[in-house]
């Protein structure tokens, strides 16, 4: 009997761990458990120090600060090259809030494969009076993917619509969250090509803000590792610096602030110092 009822013990379902939104300023989203788990420190460059973005560094924190004062704002697509700092701007201005106003913005990170649970994700948060920037990292959608109708729903448009206390942050490659040829092969097959257009890119106009990330120039490459080089005190003579800076870019065919943080931290680890 004991190892009748050991087995069924181990057959039940684990109790559910219920999330607790004042635990921490940032969560993941677990969404084969309904929950969220908390992030003690967040991975986030300061604000300070992203070089080239000033316009869309200015938009996207006057957007969160009035959001973080219950004043109307808009949902934001954060959309361009890779690298550029889309998802780092993300971060910084959620942390450069919370420095100015302790614990005023939640950050909970959704993945794309569980975008099909956000239904679930917006219920746990609706239940809370705290203000939540929803963030989805390289958001997009491929070949028979029809997550992004149920996307539409939420974010605009739903029975419910999006909590007031919820809005919601994405970053993607594409402007359209969907690859060219996806759009293309609709307008060719479709009896109606504009309305089955229609359909494909609807979707971005969910998002308010449309802010897009370009490729750095030379100057603006410089620029970035200068400031990094500056705000952790690295030794090395600007001429040497701007050499390396150049042949690293030349190495790795690009230029972008992914690349810029690459060399910084090859920098210093040549040097012996750690990033702190």
């Amino acid at each position: 009997m004991q190892r009748m009822a050991d087995a069924l013990d181990r057959l039940a379902p684990k109790p559910g761990r219920r999330s607790d939104l004042a635990a921490a300023d940032a969560f993941v989203w677990h969404a084969e458990d309904g929950w969220l788990e908390p992030v003690a420190a967040v991975n986030h460059v300061p604000l300070s120090l992203l070089q080239g973005i000033d316009q869309q560094r200015d938009i996207l924190a006057g957007n969160t600060h009035r959001f973080s004062q219950a004043l109307p704002a808009n949902n934001a697509l954060l959309w361009g090259a890779r690298g550029t700092g889309k998802s780092s701007l993300v971060k910084a201005v959620h942390a450069d809030m919370n420095e100015k106003e302790p614990g005023c913005l939640a950050l909970v990170e959704i993945h794309r494969e569980d975008i099909g649970s956000l239904p679930s994700l917006l219920a746990e948060l609706r239940a809370t009076q705290r203000r939540v920037v929803l963030f989805c990292d390289d958001l997009s959608f491929d070949g028979a993917d029809a997550s992004y109708k149920s996307l539409k729903a939420v974010l605009e448009g739903g029975i419910e619509g999006r909590p007031g206390n919820v809005i919601f942050y994405a970053t993607s490659n594409r402007r359209h969250l969907m690859p060219r040829d996806m759009i293309e092969n609709e307008r060719s097959t479709a009896i109606n090509p504009s309305e089955a257009v229609e359909e494909k890119v609807s979707l971005s106009d969910r998002f308010g803000l449309w802010l897009g990330f370009h490729n750095t120039d030379q100057d603006t490459f410089f620029a970035m590792i200068e400031a990094y080089v500056a705000h952790f005190g690295l030794a090395v003579d600007r001429q040497t610096l701007i050499a390396e800076a150049r042949e690293w870019q030349v190495t790795r065919g690009a230029r972008s602030g992914r690349v810029a943080w690459q060399f910084v931290q090859d920098l210093a680890g040549r040097q012996g110092k750690r990033l702190d």
